[in-house]
């Protein structure tokens, strides 16, 4: 239904209103800070690795700029598709039920990017949390695989609830469960309404509080006295925000705005019991002795199962001092009384000083872990790792102790920061573990390095000048070698990484052409075509050339190339080249440039005119030889490229 005018302004002045009153928090609002422009200017020049540093700080990607632009809009309107991808991936407001949103999308480029905002609705671009909060609130109604450690009776119904989520949500069942961690039952008193309960706990759970509360005639309790209950209720378990949250208005975006900051709230609840009890508690222990551990499982902290990751054999250190596995020791860890064994003890043998493997057990919650499929299959099959066993199962991981860490963050926190040198190794852990957001997290992650499209030293760079970024960019890349990559995309099957291959290979190929290694991989492309004919082509190498073209496009662009080579097109009978023959039309256009003077050899001598251009910044081409400007050294180095892909095939025999 459409508002009349004065409805509309009604309405306009209401949300100023919440506004100002602090009520509502603006979705856009202005951003004049230092971070906020950075991530502005990032987004405007396609920056993708600086776009990601800035959203990792925090800045607020929905904010505006003092031109009234989003950095999404920024994004779209300069056509950098990844950007887009990225802010949108990282919670960016795309509603088309608004002024921004429609802002953005009819300011995008092309159709690629437009299709690209359509394709992010609300649940995805606006609650990024939301997967993480429906699993949590799935744990109330799952029954299998079972995962319940305490059962709570209401004088009409039954809940099966998980101490470790009422520990981490409630201060009141945290101090309970702290003094007694072996209680299985608990009773509410009959005066609570069980729909009372019911709402309290779906709210504990990360759930929508519902619009009706469900008292009324044949329910035993009126919506009065339901009311009460969860006023007694939201004191009693010291969550007083459930009682606002009953409270609060039918408005939509204040039901939104509160949804949001719940979740997060819980979250954050959430991941700081993570780390106070689960992390706190990880046991480091020879990998010879890891499997003689026995935990019981009326330990301080809820855990159900053991996970166990060995360190990895080139990082081992000298081993630890023996120990004694005929009996367990106690942890001396606060608020608990965690069984474990073998411990450690000391020992003066000047024998233990050879290397040794460690390996480290984290306490985890099979309630947790389902979020991963593996583990949601192992749980509910017949395997030995489902069934009940008087101490807790240990489950080997196949990744290193860090890995794993950053896995079970995720898990329980949906956060994934970690070090670029992780990341292959995470993005291999979560294809095990079939766990595809952080998957996808750790490809955006390693996509961003070197940003995959920054212009290699010889497209920018003149005679006698040193290219301080470019320095730095390879100081920062010799975290992961580049070759990993594309075979990790290749192997988890991830597009995205075989992508940012091809166009980082691309964007630097003069430094890779003769490398052996690249030529292997190009071997490795052909030879992942099953039956491959001479026909077929090699798709990594088709990806390269794509972005080669792309690469040297867009430097045209940037110095007015592409109307001079229309020109020459003109000229030639006025034929248009279309966007599949965008190759050949580079090439065509190189053909009519008019390209530098070939330097005679005279000229390279002592005090020739070789020295007084190379003095006074001439630009040198691939081959060395000094171009008369940026237009012809561009010309000569694409052909000279495609020069070496050529005898790259042809020395591996291949065509393509």
């Amino acid at each position: 239904m459409l508002l009349r005018k004065d409805q509309l302004e009604a309405s306009l002045h209401e949300e100023t209103k919440l506004i100002e009153d602090g009520r509502l928090k603006e979705d856009n609002p202005l951003d004049l800070s230092e971070g906020f422009n950075k991530l502005c200017e990032a987004c405007r020049r396609g920056d993708l690795k600086l776009c990601q540093e800035t959203i990792t700080e925090g800045v607020n990607i929905n904010a505006r700029d003092r031109f009234d632009y989003s950095p999404l809009i920024l994004a779209s309107l300069c056509g950098h598709y990844e950007v887009v991808q990225l802010l949108l991936e990282s919670g960016a407001l795309c509603e088309r039920d608004t002024f921004q949103g429609e802002r953005c999308l009819y300011n995008a480029l092309n159709d690629r990017i437009r299709n690209l905002l359509l394709s992010y609705d609300y649940s995805k671009s606006t609650d990024p949390l939301q997967p993480f909060a429906a699993h949590v609130t799935s744990l109330l109604t799952r029954e299998l695989p079972p995962t319940s450690d305490i059962l709570v009776t209401t004088a009409s119904e039954s809940f099966h609830l998980h101490k470790f989520v009422l520990s981490a949500r409630s201060p009141y069942f945290r101090k309970k469960l702290s003094a007694a961690p072996e209680i299985t039952s608990w009773k509410v008193p009959p005066a609570i309404p069980p729909q009372a309960f019911g709402i309290a706990m779906r709210y504990v759970y990360l759930g929508e509080i519902p619009t009706e509360l469900g008292g009324g005639p044949g329910t035993g309790f009126s919506e009065d006295e339901i009311l009460e209950g969860i006023d007694k209720i939201s004191r009693h378990f010291e969550i007083r925000r459930l009682w606002d949250a009953v409270l609060e208005s039918d408005d939509r975006r204040l039901s939104r705005q509160r949804r949001t900051e719940e979740v997060e709230t819980g979250r954050r609840q959430l991941e700081e019991w993570y780390f106070d009890s689960v992390m706190k508690h990880k046991v480091f222990i020879d990998i010879d002795k890891a499997d003689e551990v026995k935990w019981d499982r009326n330990n301080g902290i809820f855990a159900d199962v053991l996970l166990r990751a060995d360190q990895p054999a080139e990082d081992a250190f000298p081993s630890r001092p023996p120990i004694d596995t005929s009996k367990p020791l106690l942890t001396q860890m606060p608020t608990n009384g965690i069984p474990i064994g073998p411990a450690s003890l000391p020992s003066c043998s000047p024998s233990q000083t050879g290397p040794s493997r460690t390996s480290t057990l984290f306490p985890c919650h099979r309630a947790m872990l389902l979020r991963s499929e593996f583990f949601f299959t192992m749980f509910s099959s017949g395997f030995r790792e489902a069934q009940p066993t008087p101490h807790l199962q240990i489950i080997p991981i196949d990744c290193s102790p860090a890995v794993l860490e950053v896995v079970l963050t995720f898990l329980y926190a949906e956060k994934a920061d970690f070090p670029l040198e992780l990341a292959i190794d995470v993005l291999f852990a979560a294809d095990l573990l079939l766990i595809d957001r952080l998957k996808q997290k750790a490809a955006l992650a390693i996509s961003t390095l070197g940003n995959g499209t920054m212009p290699p030293s010889s497209d920018t760079d003149v005679v006698g000048t040193t290219n301080h970024r470019r320095q730095a960019e390879a100081e920062e890349d010799a975290a992961i070698n580049i070759f990993d990559v594309v075979r990790a995309g290749w192997l988890t099957r991830v597009p995205r990484l075989e992508e940012f291959g091809a166009r980082y290979f691309a964007y630097r190929l003069e430094d890779y052409i003769d490398d052996e290694d690249f030529a292997d991989l190009i071997r490795e492309s052909a030879g992942r075509i099953r039956g491959r004919q001479e026909t077929d082509s090699i798709e990594l190498l088709d990806d390269i050339r794509y972005y080669l073209s792309e690469r040297f496009r867009l430097r045209f662009e940037e110095m007015g190339m592409e109307d001079m080579m229309d020109e020459e097109g003109g000229k030639d009978g006025g034929e248009g080249v279309g966007e599949d023959k965008e190759e050949e039309g580079l090439e065509a256009g190189f053909d009519g440039l008019r390209l530098g003077e070939p330097t005679s050899d005279e000229n390279k001598g002592e005090g020739s005119e070789g020295d007084v251009l190379q003095m006074s910044g001439a630009i040198r081409t691939l081959d060395g030889e000094i171009a008369g400007d940026e237009f012809a050294s561009d010309a000569i180095n694409y052909q000279i490229l495609l020069g070496k892909i050529d005898g790259l095939l042809d020395g591996l025999k291949l065509d393509a």
